[in-house]
């Protein structure tokens, strides 16, 4: 396990600063900006993920011919058009490398793609979404990059991509989810302004999820629920096949031996101030020649930033990542 020096500025060295400002209104504007050319370029993909099952994506290319296409996945309840995930795709898109920001499922606008509601354990789709980018895009090396919730999958998925025959040249995850059972525990326990903030979220996607299959679904009673675990165990109890909570928390835990045997070079960053996802549970990841870890003193949930004005610290990490990953091929 490293330490590496992300040193904020005084005024932003807040872990709860860190983790709120990356999808604040005060760096929209900025982002938008930044991400111009990137989203001037990027076209819809419909990706078919196996079994019927069918995500959203955005593709992004180069006008330059480029071997390198980097697969991007938000947060929950966040989107590819999530600020941070911008920031990051617009960064490695101005250095050479081809975007694919991909949405989960009931993610962004495609609430109406799967009658099946979303749920953290649906990690055979994201495989087999990324199987099918490579498809698309077999003259490319394709790299995986997430974020939160969305880091917890690019770990899943690198695990699983030998045997689903995903040829993964680099995985980077910011701040993964690593015990669901203690990221819960910390958003109940917390800081209130994180668990509003999901409750919200979670139940305006609900919502479009009803009116998209207004036959399948009532949901009043999640969209009542303002405790959110109560609102996920009722959603695991009555949507998923899950006997308990728990089993279904563990079902995407990464702890244990859940990423032994990766064949895939792996990073991982994340902070000892992280106010979502406690550090103290890199200890019960499985070692690994193939998985970095770097731990940083500060940064808070999915943060880095060292200005409201310019790109993260984590985009250049991320870069940097690829960077290294792309000599080693060489």
């Amino acid at each position: 396990m490293d330490s590496a020096g992300f040193a904020p500025p005084f005024w932003l060295s807040n872990p709860h600063l860190q983790s709120m400002l990356p999808s604040s209104t005060l760096r929209r504007s900025f982002v938008a900006r930044a991400a111009a050319p990137l989203l001037a370029a990027s076209r819809d993909v419909i990706v078919e993920c196996g079994d019927g099952v069918r995500l959203a994506g955005h593709y992004s290319a180069l006008p330059q011919a480029t071997r390198d296409l980097v697969l991007l996945v938000h947060g929950w309840e966040g989107s590819a058009e999530s600020q941070y995930l911008l920031s990051a795709a617009q960064y490695l898109y101005a250095r050479g490398f081809e975007v694919f920001r991909l949405n989960l499922r009931d993610h962004g606008a495609s609430h109406h793609l799967n009658p099946e509601l979303f749920h953290s354990c649906r990690i055979a789709e994201v495989v087999g979404a990324v199987r099918s980018v490579q498809g698309l895009f077999p003259d490319r090396v394709l790299s995986l990059v997430g974020y939160s919730l969305g880091g917890n999958f690019a770990l899943r998925v690198a695990v699983r991509a030998p045997a689903a025959g995903v040829d993964l040249g680099q995985v980077v995850a910011i701040c993964p989810v690593i015990d669901p059972a203690r990221t819960l525990e910390s958003l109940e326990n917390g800081l209130w302004l994180y668990r509003n903030y999901f409750v919200l979220k979670w139940r305006r996607s609900l919502r479009k999820k009803r009116q998209a299959w207004p036959d399948l679904y009532d949901l009043d009673d999640l969209l009542d629920s303002r405790d959110l675990t109560g609102l996920t165990e009722t959603l695991v109890l009555k949507y998923t096949g899950f006997a308990d909570l728990m089993s279904y928390l563990n079902g995407y835990s990464i702890t244990g031996d859940a990423l032994n045997g990766l064949a895939v070079p792996c990073r991982i960053i994340t902070s000892l101030d992280d106010p979502i996802i406690p550090a103290a549970d890199l200890e019960r990841l499985a070692s690994s020649a193939r998985l970095e870890i770097t731990l940083t003193r500060q940064g808070g949930h999915c943060g880095f930033l060292e200005n409201l004005n310019r790109e993260s610290w984590a985009d250049r990490q991320v870069h940097a990542t690829l960077v290294e990953a792309r000599a080693r091929r060489a």
